[in-house]
């Protein structure tokens, strides 16, 4: 009986030694290894870049006047109209901070009919009115500055303002005085020499820029240009110069801005592996 009792404590104590070594079990530890790194091409928040845009312009000029007779008197003219037209221009500007970048730009503002008339004397009576047909076009080379107010889905709006001036260059004048009582009776047609000049202009900008890659952007925009005034024709038979009273252009314009610094390099780090831990086995 005795010897029996010290069997079993004996067999006991070994169960329990044996059934917790097969309980525990040691931690996995994985080997310390560098986390991978990938490099993914970004917009450049700095650097020069080159610009290009076309656009159409809806002009309204604001008035002409001329000398008349003996040139010892001013008048305006009747009417005065001129066409809308396209517009294209190129450019070169710096990025300076991620809200901050300007530009230089020539834009060509493309040929425009002009049609207006004045009241008067002529030779063929002593009421006329005259039918003036010219046209003109115009260079404007401009300093601007823009203002990005943030980017949200890869659109940036943005502001901005520009001063600078643009050689206005008109073309002959085409001018026709006929009896308004009995308009098939009509003076020679005479023809003034166009003037050219150049002016002070000032614009003010507004749009948004569409990332197509990371150094490329899309630009659509509105953009409203203040010509001042100057010369538009010469004197010719008793009649001129003549100066037009400047324009308001109101042009909508799209183009593209190519970053020449390329593409800037985003480092991100992948997330280290997760250790997996099987549970422990109960024998």
């Amino acid at each position: 009986m005795k010897y029996g009792l010290m069997g079993v404590a004996v067999l006991l104590a070994s169960s329990t030694v044996a059934f917790g070594a097969d309980l525990y079990q040691p931690p996995v530890e994985q080997p310390i290894v560098d986390q991978p790194v990938v490099a993914q091409p970004v917009a450049s928040a700095g650097g020069w870049y080159l610009r290009g845009d076309v656009g159409y312009s809806y002009t309204k000029m604001r008035g002409a006047h001329f000398f008349q007779g003996s040139n010892g008197s001013v008048a305006n003219f009747a009417s005065a109209k001129v066409d809308n037209t396209w517009t294209g221009g190129i450019g070169v500007g710096y990025q300076a901070t991620s809200y901050l970048r300007g530009d230089l730009t020539l834009d060509y503002f493309g040929k425009s009919d002009f049609r207006g008339s004045t009241i008067g004397s002529c030779g063929v009576s002593l009421n006329c009115t005259s039918r003036d047909i010219t046209s003109f076009s115009a260079l404007s080379l401009m300093a601007n500055a823009y203002v990005d107010l943030g980017t949200y889905y890869s659109i940036t709006p943005y502001v901005g303002g520009g001063i600078g001036g643009t050689r206005v260059k008109w073309d002959k004048l085409r001018n026709t005085s006929c009896d308004s009582s009995n308009p098939a009776n009509c003076d020679t047609t005479v023809e003034h020499g166009g003037g050219e000049n150049w002016r002070f202009t000032y614009a003010l900008m507004a749009g948004a820029s569409v990332d197509i890659t990371c150094d490329l952007k899309a630009d659509v925009g509105y953009r409203y240009r203040r010509v001042l005034g100057g010369n538009m024709f010469g004197y010719a038979q008793n009649g001129g110069p003549g100066y037009d009273k400047g324009f308001n252009m109101h042009e909508v314009r799209a183009g593209l801005r190519y970053s020449l610094g390329g593409c800037a390099e985003q480092v991100a780090y992948e997330p280290p592996p997760v250790s997996y831990e099987p549970p422990p086995v109960f024998k």
